[in-house]
Formats: structure tokens, C-alpha cells, sequence
């Protein structure tokens, strides 16, 4: 059987496109299956669209049998069409707004698969379909070499010219503040409001409630949370979500 992926640029991968060649998701592409080529397992597409809408929780891998799916959603140009979308929503609806420029008003952004894409581990490690391995990924993201997703980095230029600030709320740990603060300026991410990473007074407690928690605190400081995205369900649920919430594609994992 030849392998599923080969090792590309996104400058080959996505000729003929407006992406900016200088914004690297990852250095991987299909073989087939990309540029809306049929994908035999239609049952994985139902599975996908079960995890987006929220009718799918609880789930720890991506089943066996759609990690070639999913590998190819992501690796191809859908994932990034999905992307826009969400971001030109948002950009819409902030553009909507009239800003008050007090500095009070706040976007909340994700970091990993919102701000930062891990693509270049997931593709390694089966998209999903292996078991997720902590030690591994801290590796991963201690090379400090996660690029951005262009999208999200877009819309992140839009917002600061619209003098709204931004803040992240991650589910990294606090000791990985150096190495992030570090990879996020190096793709483009300059300057923010916050940069919240999980203390260890949140250890057992699920990304919601923890997340819940610091925007609830962001509140209580006098911030209006105007928007709010990321690729997980808990990262736009529970108390202060924000005015508004966008939901990024991420079939590759679940964290309640």
C-alpha cells in the first residue's frame, strides 16, 4: 500500500490560491482526495458533522476507520474554506459594532487549533485516531514551532484595527508561558490584553469550568467579552461565553 501523505509545501499545496505562503500550516498534503475528490466512507462525513453540531461528545478518538477522512479534511482545502467562513462571520459582526475605545472591549481567542494550528504533530500521530499522549504533545509544544492558522490570524489583524483588544485563554499549562508567548509573536500574534494559561488551582477540573472561571474574572475587571472563538465546544460554553461565538472545524479531538 503507498503512503497516505507525502511531504509538500503550502506554497505546492495551495497553488493557485490567495494564501500568504509565509503563513505555513503544515508541510504535509494528500496524495488524493483533496480539491473536493469523493471520499469513499461517506459515514465519516456524518461522523464529522455530528462532532461540529454537538450531537457527538464525549468521544476520545476519532474512529479507525475515518482517519484517512479526517487526514484529508484537514490536510486539504476544505478545513481551510471552513476556517474562512467563521472568520468572515466574525469579522462581519465586530465590523457591526460600534466600539466604544476604552479599551474595555475584548476578543477571546483559543491558541491551539484556533490561534495555532498542531497539524505538523496530528498528522504523526493519526489525526485523532490515536490515543492522545500528553508527553508527546508537550514535546511538541515545547519546540515552539506550532504555525499559525491563517484565518484566525487574519481576523486577529481585522480586530486590533478596530481598536477591540484580544485576549487568550488557553488550556496550556502556566509553565508553558514562555514557550507561547514566544511561538504566538514569532507567527504574527504581536501584541495582546491577556495571556491566560491554566494554573494548577484548576487541576481536575474540566477546560469549561476553567474557562468559564477566568472569563468570568475578565468581567468582574470591567471587560466586555464582544466575541469569543475556538475550535471546542468548551471554549464557547458555560458562564460569559461573550456577545457572540464561533465555532472553528476540529474533528481531530474532544476536550470537555
Amino acid at each position: 500500500m503507498l503512503p497516505l501523505f507525502f511531504l509538500a509545501t503550502i506554497v505546492v499545496a495551495c497553488q493557485g490560491s490567495d494564501l500568504d505562503p509565509t503563513h505555513q500550516i503544515h508541510l504535509l498534503r494528500p496524495q488524493s482526495g483533496s480539491h473536493g475528490a469523493p471520499v469513499p466512507d461517506v459515514s465519516c462525513l456524518s461522523w464529522r458533522l455530528g462532532v461540529e453540531t454537538r450531537n457527538i461528545i464525549g468521544w476520545s478518538t476519532v474512529p479507525e476507520e475515518c482517519e484517512g477522512y479526517v487526514g484529508h479534511y484537514m490536510l486539504g482545502h476544505q478545513y481551510r474554506q471552513d476556517s474562512k467562513v467563521v472568520a468572515q462571520e466574525a469579522l462581519v459582526y465586530a465590523r457591526s459594532l460600534s466600539i466604544a475605545g476604552d479599551g474595555k472591549d475584548v476578543w477571546i481567542f483559543d491558541v491551539d487549533e484556533t490561534s495555532l494550528s498542531n497539524l505538523p504533530y496530528y498528522a504523526k500521530h493519526g489525526f485523532g485516531a490515536e490515543p492522545y499522549d500528553s508527553t508527546s504533545f508537550n514535546q511538541w509544544v515545547l519546540k515552539g514551532k506550532a504555525p499559525a492558522l491563517p484565518e484566525s490570524l487574519k481576523l486577529y489583524k481585522k480586530l486590533l484595527s478596530l481598536k477591540v483588544k484580544v485576549v487568550f485563554i488557553t488550556g496550556r499549562a502556566e509553565d508553558q508561558r514562555n514557550v507561547t508567548t514566544t511561538n504566538l509573536k514569532h507567527v504574527g500574534y504581536d501584541t495582546w490584553e491577556k495571556l491566560i494559561l491554566k494554573g494548577s488551582s484548576y487541576t481536575g477540573n474540566t477546560s469549561l469550568v476553567y474557562k468559564s472561571a477566568e472569563r468570568k474574572k475578565l468581567e468582574k475587571k470591567g471587560y466586555t467579552i464582544i466575541g469569543n472563538i475556538g475550535d471546542q465546544w468548551s471554549d464557547l460554553l458555560g458562564a460569559n461565553a461573550g456577545n457572540r461565538t464561533f465555532k472553528l472545524p476540529d474533528p481531530m479531538y474532544y476536550i470537555s
